[in-house]
């Protein structure tokens, strides 16, 4: 502790420690000279450039944001006032770095160093992400309680209507009968599609399982290849090493095929040239809090389902996985909105990206950990 304190008093001491706490923050940081250029660049910022440290640092800002970029106007604004500005949803992507990326940022200027200034960029798809999960999960909710409710109070009526049918069948004409008929189909399908809402209002804890979620990606593959989508190719990229998922092994069958059902739909105008790509990889993923968890729980385990169909239409896209939502003449929009519930249940995210080329759902999941034996029952052992 005394040497920590005395180096951190010393001048080399601080600037160590600082460029450690900056360089292990989550969001890139440069720091500018006088004329653009980059003095420093945290491991974020290499990232997010695509650069390492010693090449960002043989440049200058220039030469790593779009031509008349707004940030570099917002660099002269805090050099020729001497204050912070903060500038929201601005693109300073570029080819390099992987096309257009909007972020956030702050600039602010160092006293220490006159002409010298701090660049702190937050990307948005972080919270933009964040966003859309809270939305997602707000949606089950509502569908969860529509479910409940659509349950007592139209089902019970239902069975009346459908007696009083039949009721009068026995009396009626030959095409008043029909008319009968068409009630009693019509209340049926009515009741059938409140039996598939009711699997919403299903809120009792999944009992997690280590499950093989290569086992049921080609579980749900060889059913789609010998079914719905035997005319479209099913490729493969599987990351061995994955660990098990925590879940229902029943369940993420139901997700996946769900999915890969809507990807070979996507894809079934293109004949031949259609395909579907399922991937697996360990990322490092983001740290939620789910339910009958006290702990965040980090989702590292990326699992996707990528078509290159026509894509969803931009409008929709942000409204997927609300219920009665459907990119189909004839869909219902349950069935994303029931994949959100069960991925929630799961204790992970599904995200969607999508353009007029290419649809990517890509799931995040958290990796299964066995509880520890109790003193108890290592002692019976």
């Amino acid at each position: 502790m005394t040497t920590f304190v005395e180096s951190a008093n010393s001048g080399d001491g601080r600037r160590v420690i600082l460029e450690a706490v900056i360089g292990a923050l989550p969001m890139p940081v440069i720091m500018l000279a006088s004329d653009n250029r980059i003095l420093f660049a945290n491991s974020a910022a290499e990232g997010f450039f695509q650069a390492g440290a010693s090449l960002l640092c043989k440049g200058t800002l220039e030469q790593f944001v779009p031509f008349a970029s707004p940030l570099l106007s917002l660099v002269e604004t805090v050099r020729s006032h001497g204050a912070s500005v903060n500038e929201y949803s601005i693109d300073i992507g570029t080819p390099r770095s992987g096309g257009p990326q909007q972020v956030d940022v702050h600039v602010a200027a160092l006293s220490e160093r006159e002409g010298c200034v701090l660049v702190t960029v937050q990307p948005r798809a972080m919270a933009q992400k964040i966003d859309r999960q809270l939305t997602h999960r707000g949606a089950a909710r509502s569908v969860s309680g529509m479910a409940a409710m659509l349950a007592h109070e139209i089902k019970n009526p239902l069975s009346g209507i459908r007696g009083a049918a039949q009721l009068l069948e026995t009396g009626a004409s030959e095409d008043d009968r029909q008319l009968t008929q068409l009630i009693c189909d019509e209340s049926d399908r009515i009741c059938g599609l409140v039996d598939q809402m009711e699997v919403f209002s299903d809120d009792r804890p999944i009992a997690p399982e280590p499950v093989n979620i290569h086992a049921v990606l080609d579980r749900v593959k060889n059913i789609a290849a010998n079914g719905f989508a035997s005319n479209t190719r099913i490729a493969v990229e599987y990351d061995p090493s994955l660990p098990d998922v925590p879940g229902n092994r029943d369940l993420l069958i139901q997700v996946f095929l769900n999915l890969i059902k809507n990807a070979a739909e996507a894809v079934a105008d293109l004949g031949a040239a259609g395909e579907i790509l399922l991937t697996t990889a360990f990322r490092p993923g983001i740290k939620l809090t789910v339910p009958g968890v006290d702990e965040r729980v980090a989702l590292p385990l990326e699992c996707c389902i990528h078509d290159n169909g026509s894509g969803i239409p931009e409008d929709m896209r942000q409204h997927l996985f609300d219920p009665f939502v459907s990119t189909k003449a004839t869909g219902k929009g349950l069935g994303l909105a029931l994949v959100a519930k069960v991925v929630r249940d799961h204790g992970g995210i599904i995200e969607c990206d999508s353009d007029d080329h290419r649809t990517t759902f890509r799931l995040l999941l958290p990796m299964y950990q066995a509880k520890p034996m109790s003193a108890g029952a290592q002692a019976a052992e």
